[in-house]
């Protein structure tokens, strides 16, 4: 073949495919692009992550990250809709189409990730799990729940997680399996079982926000599993699935180059080539994502970078005060870290 006619048809090939750097619209992309609003799969009820408040209003680190897929897609961040799913729904609203994604809670284990035709698309917050009990019982450690009646929700890896770590101690203890956490925390508080078991940090905010006296309930020391939670799409649309983990990252990374929602118009005239690329003054991301080039931006003018949605629901300036520990910044001793955005 003459070679003029070879690179005339690959030059074809590549501008029918869209080119080099430019981001192909998908399916999802682009109903969520007409109906104008995304749609989140969120708990029904998990303070600290996703749970309306007295006014009704969803709030919650989950809520952030959906609040900041809206930014990104529209430049609003309340264009937003939320469908509260339980953990036996939530999988079948996502691949029936009810939801866009699941910024909700959710484990990402292997067989999650392949056999149900959906995609994590990265981790949000670093977890364990853990029990809580009434601190009248005088149980120091969950090696002494031998015999003891434990509360679980149905269809998290919870249930077998229990399993697995009671039979490997040839410890026998009664599981309690309830539908939703709700169920859950009231059969815990009005004394149907001895302890009840979920995520270390869902614990701690249940402690502090529907335990009539915190003080009568402590969560144990033990985490008997690991539990990276983290937003999940549908297999198929890889454009989604980018903008999804990308604003996810984009949280990490405005906190490491120390971006926050309170700066972040100052730090438009920043000399800083990664913080002019990240905020869109120099453009280029967007292109590549499809979206505006101030996507970024719009994120933590909205929402907020990782810290500071951290801290707001589950941190210093929240009820729970919970410590980052593995979900501080990489440079503090935490797992969090942002792959880089050039």
């Amino acid at each position: 073949m003459n070679p003029k006619s070879l690179v005339t048809i690959i030059l074809g090939l590549m501008l029918a495919g869209g080119g080099c750097g430019t981001a192909r619209a998908g399916a999802t992309f682009d109903a969520i692009k007409a109906r104008g609003t995304v749609v989140c799969g969120v708990h029904t009820g998990s303070p600290g992550f996703s749970a309306p408040d007295a006014q009704g209003v969803w709030r919650g680190l989950d809520v952030d990250l959906c609040r900041g897929i809206a930014a990104a897609m529209f430049g609003d961040a309340n264009k937003t809709r939320y469908v509260p799913t339980t953990s036996q729904q939530r999988f079948t609203a996502l691949q029936s189409g009810e939801v866009d994604v699941l910024t909700r809670n959710t484990t990402l284990t292997l067989t999650r990730d392949t056999a149900l035709g959906l995609n994590f698309a990265g981790v949000n917050f670093y977890d364990g799990q853990a029990f809580i009990v009434k601190t009248r019982l005088g149980v120091k450690s969950a090696k002494e729940l031998g015999g003891a009646t434990v509360c679980v929700q149905q269809g998290t890896t919870g249930e077998l997680n229990l399993a697995d770590y009671f039979r490997s101690l040839r410890v026998s203890v009664q599981p309690v399996v309830l539908e939703r956490i709700e169920d859950g925390i009231a059969a815990f508080v009005a004394g149907r079982c001895d302890a009840f078991t979920a995520d270390g940090s869902q614990l701690a905010a249940i402690r502090v926000s529907a335990i009539p006296n915190p003080d009568d309930a402590v969560v144990l020391p033990e985490r008997i599993s690991k539990e990276p939670l983290g937003p999940v799409v549908r297999h198929g649309d890889d454009q989604w699935n980018d903008i999804v983990r990308w604003v996810l990252l984009a949280m990490i990374e405005a906190e490491e180059l120390g971006i926050s929602q309170s700066n972040v118009d100052e730090m438009l005239k920043s000399p800083n080539p990664a913080i002019q690329r990240f905020l869109g003054v120099v453009p280029g991301f967007g292109k590549a994502l499809g979206v505006d080039e101030r996507w970024a931006y719009e994120v933590i003018k909205q929402v907020g970078n990782y810290g500071d949605s951290f801290d707001r629901h589950l941190g210093k300036s929240s009820p729970v005060k919970l410590e980052r520990g593995l979900n501080d910044l990489w440079t503090r001793g935490g797992l969090m870290y942002a792959l880089p955005l050039r």
